[in-house]
């Protein structure tokens, strides 16, 4: 076999060929959606992702011959480290294309030496490159195809993970519902006594003031999420940056504010499934891409839609308000998303396995898991 070698990724040649790899990997996967390329290499360029300004990160090809045939990061986060425990580096945007079997382990022992030069003691992978972006590894659900904001994976990176020592620590769920079909008739019984009440508000969020209303959900999110496993907070530079990010895909009538008493309560921000109108674009936007995607976005008609966030206040969650406020939001993305959009079906998630609130809620009737994403961990 030709000669293996590992190098880092120094320049911005670099970057793409290390967002390029995907391409040589997935060629031939039936079910991956190519991501868009200037979304990548926005994640990974310090200086254009605010993830940097608490973190820092190390990207590495595996080339055969000058191809590349691997890739991986290792990142450590202060704000995990705050969180999650001293000593403890994260790892991701782990790829091999199909055939390569030597270039996995070395990509990970390489990602491992770098965190302990760092004084790392625990790894925990595949996180690319945070918590809010894509955990996990793909374990189960490979014939379906991605919804927007969630990874795809070959069945062949389990064994190789495994084989180099990590054992699960958390595994992240999604569902898939049929939404023609109004809620079970216990939910919406929940919502009519909601709807009745004069403590309850839902409202559709409100364009003409993005940034407020944005920094409110986010604020939500930062306080409903702060008790899960592996919660890390967004900075006011990252809620900014998300807020940007997302003001393409977002629709009034899809993200609600659940409000209990005038205050902020709860949250849903449900999306057209991205993917099914970037597919064709093969991950480029210029010279066309941009515009074919801005013209299917004015009035979006897709099969899925994707519920990637959702929360409900500390203060309200573990009784029955809350449970309550999720359906009545749930209950009206719902139709909008029927009625407006043409959608079919939709995904929920990813949801904490031990999450007992939420897959409560994930367990509506005619709801099915269908993926499941891993993370692992690691002594260093």
């Amino acid at each position: 076999m030709s000669s293996l070698s590992l190098r880092p990724v120094t320049t911005a040649a670099d970057r793409k060929r290390f967002v390029d790899l995907v391409r040589d990997v997935y060629r031939a996967d039936p079910h991956w959606v190519p991501p868009l390329k200037s979304e990548v290499l926005g994640l990974i360029t310090p200086g254009k992702n605010p993830w940097f300004e608490h973190a820092e990160a190390a990207f590495w090809l595996a080339e055969r011959d000058g191809r590349p045939v691997g890739r991986i990061s290792a990142q450590v986060d202060q704000l995990v480290l705050q969180h999650m425990g001293e000593g403890t580096g994260q790892w991701g945007m782990f790829e091999l294309v199909d055939g390569e079997t030597e270039a996995g382990p070395l990509l990970i022992a390489a990602a491992e030496q770098w965190l302990r030069n760092r004084g790392m003691t625990r790894a925990l992978g595949p996180i690319s490159l945070s918590i809010w972006d894509e955990p996990g590894l793909l374990i189960d659900g490979f014939e379906q195809p991605p919804t927007a904001m969630m990874g795809h994976h070959r069945p062949a990176y389990r064994p190789v993970i495994e084989q180099a020592g990590y054992g699960k620590i958390r595994d992240l769920f999604t569902y898939a519902l049929d939404i023609r079909e109004p809620l079970e008739p216990l939910a919406q019984r929940l919502i009519e006594a909601g709807k009745r009440s004069s403590r309850i508000r839902l409202r559709e969020v409100d364009k003409s003031r993005f940034d407020q209303e944005a920094r409110t959900i986010l604020t939500l999110l930062n306080d409903a999420w702060s008790d899960n496993w592996g919660f890390v907070p967004l900075t006011e530079s990252e809620i900014a940056y998300a807020g940007k990010k997302l003001k393409p895909i977002i629709f009034e009538d899809l993200v609600v504010i659940a409000e209990v008493d005038g205050a902020p309560a709860g949250f849903m921000i449900t999306i057209p499934d991205i993917n099914e109108l970037t597919r064709d674009l093969d991950g480029r936007l210029f010279p066309f891409g941009w515009a074919k995607l801005l013209w299917r976005l004015r009035r979006p008609r897709v099969r899925r839609m994707r519920v990637p966030l959702m929360g409900v206040a500390r203060k309200h969650q573990g009784g029955r308000l809350a449970g309550q406020l999720a359906f009545m939001m749930i209950e009206h993305c719902r139709a909008n998303s029927v009625a407006n959009y043409g959608a079919s079906h939709g995904e929920f998630g990813w949801v904490l396995e031990d999450n007992g609130g939420m897959l409560a809620i994930a367990d509506l009737r005619g709801s099915e898991r269908n993926k499941v994403y891993r993370i692992y961990d690691k002594a260093l």
